[in-house]
């Protein structure tokens, strides 16, 4: 299943930093099956593990990161800080704090690395216009039938007999998608929903095997694709972000 690690960043960090939730249930949200690491940390020495990277996020009077997935030419919700967009574009998601950005690299099976990137002396960006959950939800929706005659004629389920079923769970949990116990059902649905199909997207994104797609083939099909990718990405985007009122 896709993994947005640094949406269970920002979703547990926050809720720790907010007193909705505790620091052992946010440092098990966060860490998963993995070991962590973080890297450039301000009041750290060299890396450290997660859980005293949360601590020094306290000190440094951070309250809350945002998930912000950024794509090619869409770098939104990222502050101006020498260096971070590249990196945030390979790994395609980042946590923004008003204090640190946090970005997460895979280092192997089983260890994920946070590089930061203190934001000392930079201009935040504002906070992204996020779309409420039930304004996500039916975006995600439409572009879901949209799509739909797309991925039928791209026959995934010859290739990838995972396909029917992942998109037959649409509603069900995810594993490893836990939110906070405060968080509003609707955005544990449309959280499900979404990593589902961005499974979906990245089994349809990939050539079939034996060169059956040709580069023109690709291309349409990228382009057919493109608005249900959007969509997946705002309403992860805002299932993570969404906090009490």
């Amino acid at each position: 299943m896709h993994d947005f690690s640094a949406g269970r960043f920002a979703t547990w960090a926050t809720a720790w930093l907010s007193g909705r939730a505790s620091y052992d249930d946010a440092l098990d949200a966060i860490t998963a099956d993995a070991a962590h690491r973080v890297t450039g940390l301000p009041g750290t020495g060299g890396a450290v593990p997660l859980g005293e990277a949360l601590s020094a996020l306290r000190g440094l009077g951070e309250g809350r990161l945002r998930l912000v997935l950024p794509a090619p030419g869409d770098v939104r919700g990222l502050p101006a800080v020498p260096g971070l967009a590249p990196v945030a574009l390979e790994a395609g998601q980042a946590a923004v704090g008003t204090r640190v950005v946090l970005v997460p690299e895979a280092i192997g099976s089983d260890v994920l690395q946070w590089t930061a990137f203190p934001l000392d002396g930079v201009a935040p960006p504002p906070p992204p216009v996020e779309g409420t959950l039930r304004a996500a939800s039916g975006a995600l929706d439409l572009a879901m039938v949209d799509a739909a005659r797309t991925l039928a004629e791209l026959d995934l389920a010859r290739w990838h007999p995972e396909v029917p079923a992942l998109l037959a769970d649409l509603g069900k949990p995810v594993r490893g998608a836990a939110l906070p116990d405060d968080t509003d059902p609707l955005a544990l649905s449309l959280l499900a929903r979404a990593l589902r199909l961005a499974a979906v997207l990245d089994l349809a994104l990939t050539d079939a095997p034996g060169g059956a797609v040709n580069h023109r083939q690709a291309a349409a099909r990228d382009e057919a694709l493109r608005p249900l990718s959007t969509a997946v990405r705002e309403a992860v985007t805002a299932a993570c972000n969404w906090i009490p009122r």
